[in-house]
């Protein structure tokens, strides 16, 4: 893929300095203890309360050398201060540390930690796996070459681990001047709603109570989180930061998958794996995650297996079938769902939710899925807006066979988009990618009437005004986005070529060496930078939308 299309979605962000943190969820949730003492010290022991936290309140000391780059790194406690350090033995340059405010994973299949930096949040390039007790890579960063650009932590990407998670700045994609998430852990409120009058009336005034919804607005609570499909769309005019328990999580977003595609191969498709299994075929509406999993209690390894064969049995109630269905064998989940690894997750084995009667024949072989058709599930009224965004989404995740399906859709539906700044900004980089300027320009510049200070408008307008020599009104987007994003490599090489080009060889140095700060080991940065004092205002690099 050419770099126009590549620039705004892999932005490479960061966030803050020191700050008031995060409370837990003991102490978030600690009203509701008075009337649900054993509820509450019994869900401070499930992975849901402890997804996220302080990070020295598990911070896994050691040392990971990754054979690709030649970088090492080190999450260790230096003084009492949980830190991520990093050195590249055949280049001092790359060197340092980074204070680390919190983990996030409970650690039943991993743990990573967050750190921020001038208002920016990122999170460490290496991750600890539980299944190979031990550190590596995060996925996609296995095979680099050098040290990679810093992790952006954007507000989509906590809101799973973390509670009452806050938009980022405007015209940002991971600065929070404020808190980036007010409570780590996922608490009471993130299932059962706004408890406020809840607690001020002595528990009188209801609260959500997801077993009293309907089978949508109740079973949308986990696919929130335990739901990703191939692509999530945010649908027009919302955010998926906006969802709140008891409403339907498809008024939010929209989810879709290669058609025929395997149900065990991504990270997070339990619930695509459970509406094909029998079980919930059979039972309808009455089956929900809830019916096997307590989200209160987690059994202990010694409970685990009789816990989990009740849940069974309250089913499988044929008489003698307790007794006379494998006795030997009691763990009913060893056999009909057994853990299979995730390719897009390594390192991790995920429960196969299908629950097969027989696993090893009625499994069907592993399908890629048919990479021109993209279906949606648990999306009731997803439209063809959302499918064209998928379709880019697509694109941007490395199908190249997407682009005409999201090109045919979002230029038919110009007109019908014109106030759908996310539509818009997709049809301007697919027009870029088309080499359809004036589309393209026109598309940026009615974003930017819908949104002044939207990133991916500015930036790539930026560019394209350089293109045709407007290098003022260029360096004036490109400085406008920088300045809120100083992190995005991308950004900062485009507005320093444009800067070169005019003979600013002190701004070019300024952007750079500010955006080093953040990517100290992209090589392209630092010869830039060295080539600085020849710039002149016929300068030889030219801007990449």
């Amino acid at each position: 893929m050419r770099r126009g299309l590549r620039l705004l979605y892999f932005l490479l962000l960061a966030a803050g300095p020191a700050r008031p943190q995060a409370t837990p969820v003991r102490i978030a949730d600690a009203a509701c203890e008075r009337c649900h003492q054993q509820i509450f010290r019994s869900y401070l022991l499930t992975p849901m309360a402890n997804a996220s936290g302080a990070a020295a309140d598990r911070l896994i000391s050691g040392t990971f050398d990754h054979r690709s780059s030649g970088v090492e790194y080190t999450i260790a406690d230096q003084g009492g201060m949980p830190t991520l350090a990093w050195r590249d033995p055949s280049d001092g340059r790359i060197s340092g540390r980074r204070p680390l405010t919190y983990f996030l994973g409970s650690g039943h299949l991993g743990t990573t930690w967050l750190y921020s930096l001038d208002d920016y949040l990122f999170e460490s390039p290496i991750a600890w796996y539980a299944a190979s007790r031990g550190f590596d890579m995060k996925p996609g960063l296995e095979n680099t070459t050098t040290m990679p650009p810093s992790l952006p932590m954007q507000s989509s990407c906590l809101r799973c681990h973390m509670s009452a998670v806050q938009p980022s700045d405007a015209g940002t994609v991971n600065r929070y001047s404020g808190l980036p998430f007010l409570h780590a852990g996922i608490t009471c409120e993130s299932c059962h709603g706004d408890t406020t009058r809840h607690v001020l009336s002595g528990g009188k005034a209801p609260v959500i109570n997801p077993a009293k919804l309907d089978a949508e607005d109740r079973d949308s609570i986990c696919i929130s989180c335990h739901l990703e499909g191939d692509v999530s769309v945010e649908r027009a005019g919302h955010t998926a930061l906006d969802y709140r328990p008891g409403q339907a999580i498809s008024e939010y977003l929209a989810y879709y998958v290669y058609a025929d595609s395997n149900l065990t191969r991504r990270g997070v498709s339990e619930v695509e794996q459970l509406s094909q299994s029998t079980c919930k075929r059979m039972s309808g509406d009455k089956m929900s995650c809830a019916s096997c999993h307590d989200p209160h209690f987690t059994p202990s390894p010694s409970e685990r297996v009789a816990f989990f064969r009740s849940k069974c049995l309250a089913c499988h109630t044929t008489p003698g079938f307790a007794t006379s269905h494998h006795p030997a064998q009691p763990d009913c989940t060893s056999c009909h769902m057994p853990h299979l690894g995730a390719q897009n997750i390594p390192h991790v084995a995920w429960t196969d939710h299908r629950i097969l009667r027989r696993p090893e024949i009625d499994s069907p072989d592993a399908v890629s899925g048919a990479p021109d058709r993209l279906v949606p599930i648990f999306s009731p009224g997803a439209s063809p807006r959302d499918l064209g965004m998928a379709w880019y989404l697509a694109l941007m995740h490395g199908n190249r066979g997407a682009e005409p399906h999201a090109w045919s859709i979002l230029s038919f539906l110009q007109q019908s988009i014109r106030n759908d700044a996310p539509a818009l900004d997709a049809l301007g980089n697919l027009s870029v990618e088309r080499g359809d300027s004036k589309t393209a320009e026109a598309a940026f510049r009615r974003v930017l009437v819908l949104d002044p200070s939207d990133l991916t408008a500015l930036s790539n307008l930026g560019v394209l005004l350089a293109k045709q020599s407007r290098f003022a009104d260029s360096i004036a987007m490109l400085r406008q986005a920088f300045d809120r994003n100083r992190d995005v490599a991308g950004l900062a090489m485009n507005l320093a070529r444009v800067q070169c080009m005019t003979g600013d060889r002190a701004g070019v140095r300024s952007t750079l060496q500010s955006a080093l700060i953040f990517n100290p080991g992209i090589a392209a940065m630092r010869q830039l930078l060295a080539r600085a004092s020849s710039c002149s205002a016929s300068g030889p690099q030219e801007a990449q939308p």
